[in-house]
């Protein structure tokens, strides 16, 4: 339900360099667009401006001229792993926000994941999204620059030409000549969802880098379609496969070796019936009780609604384990099924899970608390405004990709400030998808993902103020509502200096206030009371 496009370094749009884009129905979505200037840093006028694009479903169709509405769930980018370089699974997990299990999974033709022949191709999974407010198919990655990395380095050698140089320089501030090192930067990667006017027959894609010596048959041969040259020459139009340089579609059906089928431990009830996790890992119970010294409460670091929550150290990488009740079946079904088939840098990563006499999620260990604790907890330092607006892109970010860039698409019925995780670089995840319901959940034919756009509106006032949802003002039973509170203040004669009042006084002078003006109005259109932003329950399958 939201659109957003965020940059670490900059407010420039991800440009399509040439690659090839698909076309797209008329959009049937009513955009509101809302920048937000943050405060100049030190006095030398660095502007940062980020846009935030929320949609709010209206009845009318509007006419879009751009190559993509949306995306689809799953691409495949084939890496090359280049002499001299870290061949292994781990290396190449690192840079697309993967675990080398996660790698691993479609790439078991390999005989060890720590060792890989160099020269060999690895395939990376990762989700096709709608890029350049509409313009362009790709999928934004981070990464963090080393000693003597360019942009001509990093796109050619790290990433293996699966981006380009010239994309690079234009999605990123930093000037060609002087990428500071340790800077993160984004690094955006072409795919394809398919094309109709091709054929209907394919939904998954790889995005393949050329190289001296490819050519049409040697890459249709790889694939399997030698007898079908003619297909990859329709999805890649123009194109000289003999080339050498540049990236082509190659169509494929079946994610390459990328469905494990998992099925729970003896002595599990008996409604855990089998199910598949495509891209999950099954930890055993010992495993788990080496790593938490039994599920001891020194490792305890949290407690929700559905169990406990302790940190753990596995496989050389920092987790948490919630431990659920078996009679939380529900729960733990939903979030597997939820965070196997959904990865998104701005949603909390399933690691893995267990079943034995309890129910056990493992996710990545986010070493910064949540939201809520920020806001409100004690022996914090307050959260800047640049940081505020920028958990609010992130949670907008991973909201928009589970409403809109699923197949299915889910709806996570839970967002609040507690389920907003924070990394060290104060980057937000969402997280616990433990009441998250498919779309084609409905009633009467409808789907009400206004909940999560309702629940995001109340959390932006959370930002502005750090006061809780529901404020108690004496006894139990006075309570007044944080919507209330600021539609009470942006229907006033002077809104501005109204909900000047209402910001959160630990950050005294240091917020811009037409900034948090523009926040505050986007959580009152979020909140309005407005049966149009319900959405069709109309799922769309991949092409």
């Amino acid at each position: 339900m939201f659109k957003t496009k965020v940059q670490s370094n900059t407010h420039k749009s991800v440009p399509n360099f040439g690659f090839a884009t698909s076309p797209s129905p008329p959009a049937s979505f009513r955009y509101l667009e809302l920048r937000f200037t943050l405060a100049e840093r030190d006095g030398i006028g660095l502007g940062l401006g980020f846009l935030l694009v929320v949609v709010l479903l209206g009845s009318l169709p509007l006419r879009s001229e751009s190559s993509c509405r949306k995306g689809c769930d799953l691409a495949i980018g084939s890496y090359y792993l280049t002499p001299g370089l870290h061949l292994n699974l781990t290396y190449v997990g690192s840079l697309f926000s993967q675990t080398y299990q996660e790698v691993y999974l479609y790439n078991q033709n390999l005989s060890s994941p720590d060792s890989v022949p160099a020269g060999s191709r690895v395939n990376v999974s990762f989700p096709c999204d709608c890029l350049g407010g509409g313009a362009f198919l790709g999928h934004v990655f981070t990464y963090q620059v080393g000693k003597g990395d360019t942009y001509s380095s990093i796109a050619a050698t790290v990433y293996a030409n699966l981006t380009t140089a010239a994309a690079l320089a234009a999605a990123n501030s930093y000037p060609v000549n002087n990428v500071p090192l340790g800077a993160e930067i984004n690094v955006t990667v072409n795919c394809s969802c398919g094309d109709a006017d091709v054929s209907s027959n394919y939904g998954l894609f790889v995005t393949y880098p050329l190289r001296p010596g490819d050519s049409l048959a040697s890459v249709a041969a790889e694939y399997g379609l030698s007898s079908q040259q003619d297909l990859l020459k329709r999805y890649n139009p123009g194109v000289n496969f003999s080339a050498g340089t540049g990236i082509v579609f190659v169509p494929t059906k079946v994610p390459p070796n990328g469905s494990v089928e998992i099925t729970p431990h003896v002595g599990s009830t008996s409604q855990l019936a089998a199910f598949t996790a495509d891209k999950s890992v099954e930890f055993s119970y010992e495993e788990l009780a080496r790593a938490t010294d039994d599920f001891n409460l020194t490792n305890k670091i949290g407690q929700g609604g559905f169990g406990a929550v302790y940190y753990a150290e596995l496989r050389g990488e920092k987790a948490a384990i919630k431990k659920m009740d078996m009679k939380a079946s529900r729960e733990f079904f939903a979030e597997v099924k939820v965070l196997t088939h959904v990865h998104h840098l701005n949603l909390v990563r399933l690691l893995g899970y267990c079943i034995k006499d309890s129910l056990f999620l493992v996710y990545e260990y986010i070493d910064n608390g949540n939201l809520s604790q920020h806001l409100r907890g004690s022996g914090r330092n307050p959260l800047q405004w640049s940081a505020r607006v920028q958990i609010a892109l992130d949670a907008a970010r991973g909201l928009e990709y589970i409403h809109e860039h699923t197949v299915p698409a889910y709806i996570h019925r839970d967002i609040k400030s507690a389920n907003i995780l924070i990394d060290s670089n104060f980057r937000g995840k969402v997280a616990d998808f433990g009441l998250t319901k498919l779309t084609e959940v409905c009633t009467n034919g409808r789907c009400f993902s206004k909940v999560d756009v309702y629940a995001f509106g109340v959390v932006l006032y959370e930002l502005i103020s750090a006061k809780e949802a529901i404020l108690r003002t004496g006894p139990v039973t006075d309570s007044k509502g944080l919507v209330a509170l600021f539609e009470d203040a942006l229907s006033q004669p002077d809104p501005m200096e109204h909900v000047r009042k209402l910001v959160d006084p630990r950050l005294g002078d240091n917020f811009p206030l037409d900034s948090v003006h523009k926040m505050a109005l986007l959580a009152k259109a979020c909140t309005q009371e407005n049966p149009n932003y319900d959405r069709a329950c109309k799922p769309s399958p991949l092409h």
